[in-house]
């Protein structure tokens, strides 16, 4: 055998033929993508050459002959010599020959376009245009141009680098036709439609096929549903597809599917959403190479927040458009239709904003509900209230409360306090307990402070010093456990909550005195006066003061004013030297006005007032003013419901316990001089010591029997052991919880009362019925006259005669 060359041996090629090898690649790309392009651009141009020629032979609607000849000179000098033929010298047949054989067109005077005879009569239905085929444009059968796919050129010893190419196969690009032509989700329902778009259906045809397509659209919603829910990370593209039916077009079930789809995405949106806000990626964290669950994970909560975000533009949107009742292009939806898209819109929105106040995009739900809240429609206003109330309760960071009371708080400027009351009322509900106090000082608690190294040194051996470290580093770990931080946050928050509503409620009472939103405001600052500054507690009193003496208040809004005056006294107010008597007297007066009607309700407002007024403030309030209220209270628990009753009863109870000496109103003798006047509005001055509690006997009888319970308790003197006693469950009761307890909810009683006895008697009494001896001989003597001889009752006789002068 010959050896084997060692040219033949096939050699690893070089850096630099590599290098070389890769440019060349890199240009034939270059070039074909420059080719591609430029013959799109050609096909392009093409398309629209066709097009604009197609648009223009459209518009031509008079047909053109082929062909103008000009007039020979001979012709015209036999026009001019025809006309200046004197008419009159021609009969008149020939006249009138000649004329409608003019009017027949000649071979060279004719329209050359209509290849119809000339003389040929016109038969009926014929068109007298052109015919539609000749309006068409034409089309030319032209040669595709072929694409060129440049390979890697191939490299000979004598001619070099020799390029080499291939045409792009055609069977691909059907292939790719067919796939992009295959309907898939909703375009398998546009085909649908489509297809069924014929002849006019009957009302039974038509409402068969709405509830087929209704069928189907269920069936694709729930079938998307499952499968985003059964696993979120991997289906996450499938959300998009529902969300796009959010856009159904079909007339016949485009509300319903839509509805359908907004409550379907909400509960998806509510299940799938995590506990926690997802910030975007910066781009070094894009950057950097990751696990493919790490990357998996990302691509999910890009994905989710994205949809989340397209979800809720469409809710708005729909809201929008119903309150500027904009018709959109595709008509698919009426107007009437509008109204009931967006409450379900504002329903969804409102859940969500109740559901997911930690998400992404919450202020923006915030921004969109607070507005509605002050909506005309009162069923759309409500159900925006209901959800903000909702979630100042159950807010337990404070930071859903914060931007919500901004938001109410720019409203309520803007609108320039002509808002429903309803936007401030619903303040109420915020769970603030505790606020920043102004310290006047920086001494504050002494922090612990922990041992340096040279007083370990000095004092504590090595084995102490030692356990030392330890122990400090157990005590730094237990207070990051502890979370002061968070504390501390929470406290600024509710700080600033605070300062905002005050500065509402503020604004109202310089402002707008005589709105309807002073109610809410007083309200509002009943239930948050104790977290008022200090700075302002005595403007504040004298713009209540003057409110309630101007008598442009109702009975409710003055109790409001007075719980909030007391509320500020008994808290960081009760440093102030202030005697309220004025606001006492008013209570008392309003006391009365009070009854078991609308009213009724606000007998709790008056249970606080009491308890602050009296029971907080025993010091400085007098025997004679316990007496006149504990009398008073008396007299209007005749007049109310038995839950208010028992509230009242229970109230008097407190009173008893706290003024020993107001048992003087259970003994009939008087006390001192005077006479009770019950009609005077000045508790100090009625003398209520020469009265006594005679209404408890009244309520000894009453139908409730926690009232009997109670009236009981009272007149043996409020016992608080033996048998006159309470029992626990009734004596340990704030009167403010036994007036909730006891409400007579859907005009049932509580407890049950039992209903008069429907057994009838065995027996009938026999005997004198009457008390009144000559009553019953003068009755028997009429009944006897009657039945022997009937006489007449003439009254009038018995009258006395007087003259008629």
């Amino acid at each position: 055998m010959a050896p084997v060359s060692t040219l033949s041996k096939k050699r690893k090629p070089s850096f630099r033929r590599l290098l070389k090898t890769s440019n060349v690649k890199l240009d034939n790309k270059l070039k074909n993508r420059q080719f591609k392009k430029e013959s799109t651009d050609k096909k392009h141009r093409k398309e629209q050459k066709k097009l604009r020629a197609a648009i223009k032979d459209a518009v031509l609607k008079t047909p053109l002959p082929l062909e103008r000849y000009k007039k020979r000179p001979e012709d015209e000098e036999e026009e001019e010599f025809v006309e200046s033929l004197p008419m009159d010298m021609m009969d008149e047949d020939d006249l009138e020959q000649i004329k409608a054989m003019a009017q027949k067109a000649s071979f060279l005077t004719r329209d050359l376009s209509s290849s119809g005879p000339v003389h040929a009569k016109k038969r009926k239905g014929e068109q007298q245009g052109p015919e539609s085929y000749e309006k068409m444009p034409r089309k030319m059968q032209l040669t595709e141009e072929k694409e060129v796919i440049h390979l890697l050129p191939i490299k000979d010893k004598i001619r070099g680098l020799i390029p080499q190419s291939m045409e792009k196969p055609v069977v691909a690009k059907k292939a790719e036709e067919e796939e992009g032509d295959a309907p898939t989700g909703l375009e398998q329902f546009e085909n649908e439609e489509e297809a069924v778009a014929g002849p006019a259906l009957t009302p039974q045809e038509q409402l068969k096929l709405r509830t087929q397509k209704l069928t189907n659209r269920k069936l694709r919603i729930a079938s998307l549903g499952s499968d985003i829910l059964s696993d979120p990370t991997t289906n996450i593209k499938k959300l998009k597809e529902l969300r796009a039916m959010l856009m159904e077009t079909d007339p016949y079930v485009a509300v319903t599917v839509r509805k359908l789809v907004m409550v379907s995405l909400m509960e998806v949106f509510k299940d799938i959403v995590p506990s926690y806000r997802i910030r975007p990626l910066t781009e070094t964290e894009k950057a950097s190479k990751v696990k493919k669950e790490t990357q998996q994970l990302r691509e999910f909560e890009e994905g989710l927040v994205s949809q989340y975000k397209f979800y809720l533009e469409n809710l708005e949107q729909t809201v929008k458009d119903w309150k500027q009742k904009k018709r959109k292009r595709s008509e698919a939806v009426s107007l009437q239709s509008y109204k009931g898209l967006a409450e379900v819109a504002i329903r969804c929105i409102c859940e969500l904003l109740v559901a997911l106040p930690h998400f992404n995009f919450h202020n923006n739900i915030i921004v969109l509900v607070v507005p509605l809240m002050n909506d005309p429609i009162k069923r759309v206003s409500d159900m925006c209230c209901e959800a903000v109330k909702k979630l100042l309760k159950q807010d337990k960071h404070g930071q859903a409360s914060l931007g919500t009371v901004k938001v109410i708080s720019g409203l309520v400027k803007s609108k320039n306090y002509d808002v429903r009351p309803e936007l401030l009322k619903v303040l109420i509900c915020l769970r603030i307990k505790e606020v920043e106090v102004k310290k006047d000082t920086d001494d504050t608690a002494p922090k612990k402070k922990f041992m340096n190294y040279k007083d370990k040194k000095k004092n504590l051996s090595r084995m102490q010093r030692k356990w030392k470290k330890a122990e400090e580093k157990l005590e730094k770990e237990l207070l990051e456990a502890e979370a002061s931080e968070n504390k501390d946050k929470k406290l600024k928050l509710h700080t600033e909550t605070l300062n905002i509503v005050f500065l509402i409620y503020f604004r109202i009472l310089k402002k707008a005195q005589k709105s309807i939103l002073l109610p809410s405001v007083l309200e509002g600052l009943a239930k948050f006066a104790h977290l008022i500054n200090l700075e302002f507690f005595d403007d504040l009193l004298n713009v209540l003061q003057h409110l309630i003496q101007s008598g442009d208040l109702t009975y409710r809004e003055s109790l409001h004013c007075i719980q909030t005056a007391f509320n500020i006294l008994s808290g960081q107010g009760d440093v102030l030297n202030i005697d309220p008597l004025k606001f006492y007297s008013h209570l008392y007066k309003t006391l009365l006005k009070l009854n078991a009607g609308a009213s009724n309700e606000d007998i709790s407002i008056v249970l606080r007032c009491l308890d602050v007024m009296l029971t907080k403030r025993r010091k400085q309030v007098t025997l004679q003013r316990a007496l006149a209220f504990v009398k008073r209270l008396s007299t209007l628990s005749l007049h109310t419901l038995p839950n208010a009753t028992v509230g009242i009863l229970a109230s008097n109870r407190t009173l008893m316990h706290t003024f020993p000496k107001c048992d003087i109103l259970l003994d009939n003798e008087a006390q001192g001089s005077g006479v009770f006047l019950p009609e005077l509005d000045e508790p100090e001055y009625c003398n209520p010591q020469n009265t006594a509690l005679w209404e408890l006997h009244t309520l000894k009888r009453h139908y409730h029997p926690v009232v009997r319970r109670f009236a009981t308790h009272l007149c043996a003197g409020a016992p608080s052991e033996g048998s006159g006693a309470l029992i626990v469950q009734l004596a340990r009761r704030h009167p403010v919880e036994l007036f909730e307890d006891y409400r007579a909810k859907d005009m049932t009683f509580n407890p049950p009362v039992a209903g008069p006895s429907t057994k009838k008697k065995d027996y009938f009494t026999i005997g004198p019925a009457l008390l009144d001896d000559k009553l019953k001989q003068q009755i028997d003597r009429v009944l006897s006259a009657e039945e022997e001889d009937p006489i007449s009752l003439d009254f009038s006789a018995v009258l006395p005669q007087t003259n008629s002068t």
